[in-house]
Parts: structure tokens; C-alpha cells; sequence
């Protein structure tokens, strides 16, 4: 039994370094995989409390919305969702990270809006947490996935 109890707590320690060392990209790209998941549960952790996303229409309308609102939505959505960024920047000092880059979003397996992504994002003790992400909503898109 105490060989059991060395493995299960070396087992946690490994976990806890593995989760601390999460870098702000990674954050962001387990995102995305929740998101091709409907993993609601998964996406939903990888935010801080007070959370929001913004984004920005063609015509320049702004709009908010409280995490939560947007992680119901993942879980309740039957679509297929898959959205990628491209060729992105990481500013990182000290716990305060930015991801920023070009990204496109597949709707059921189209092309549905593009864009640029701004994830803002914190580190905390369970690792890097998104606080806000910032987006342009464009329909005029070029399809890279072909």
C-alpha cells in the first residue's frame, strides 16, 4: 500500500509541474480543442472567473459577452466547430501573456467567418487562464484548409 501511495502522489506531482508549465499558446490551443469537442466542461476551466469575449462585426458593431454565456453555448451547440489561428505572436512577461494572430472558423465543415484573435491571459497557480479574448468577425475570408 505505500508503494501504491508513492506512485498516486508522484503521479499528482508530475500532473501539477506538467499543468504549471502550460504555456499561454498551449492555453489557447486546448481552447480550440474544447471547442472541436464540445468539451463545455474543458473549455469553461480555461477562463478566469470574470471572463469576457469581445468581437467586432464587419460594420464595426462591438459586442460583449460573459464567458459562461459563450461556454452554454459550446455545450449546447449539435454543430461541428473547428477554429484554428495561424501564425501567432506570444507576448509573455512575468504572468501577463498575449496571443494574437490571424484565424479562420469552420462552421460544420465550411468556412464560416475569419478573422484576428487577441487572447488576453493570466497565470495563475492552475496555470494560464484566458481573461478576456478580442475578435474581428470577417465573412470576406480566403480558405486555407484546401
Amino acid at each position: 500500500m505505500p508503494k501504491l501511495l508513492a506512485v498516486l502522489f508522484a503521479s499528482h506531482l508530475c500532473f501539477a509541474a506538467t499543468a504549471g508549465e502550460q504555456t499561454p499558446l498551449a492555453a489557447v490551443q486546448a481552447l480550440f480543442d474544447a471547442m472541436s469537442a464540445h468539451d463545455a466542461a474543458k473549455a469553461g476551466s480555461l477562463f478566469l472567473p470574470d471572463a469576457q469575449l469581445f468581437s467586432v462585426t464587419p460594420e464595426g458593431t462591438a459586442q460583449g459577452l460573459p464567458h459562461q454565456k459563450w461556454v452554454d453555448h459550446l455545450g449546447a451547440s449539435k454543430d461541428t466547430w473547428l477554429e484554428r489561428i495561424s501564425d501567432p505572436k506570444v507576448l509573455e512577461h512575468g504572468s501577463v501573456a498575449v496571443v494574437w494572430g490571424d484565424y479562420d472558423f469552420h462552421l460544420n465543415g465550411k468556412l464560416h467567418h475569419c478573422g484576428v484573435d487577441s487572447f488576453s491571459l493570466l497565470k495563475t497557480n492552475d496555470g494560464w487562464k484566458i481573461n478576456a479574448v478580442s475578435d474581428t468577425h470577417e465573412t470576406s475570408c480566403t480558405d486555407h484548409s484546401k
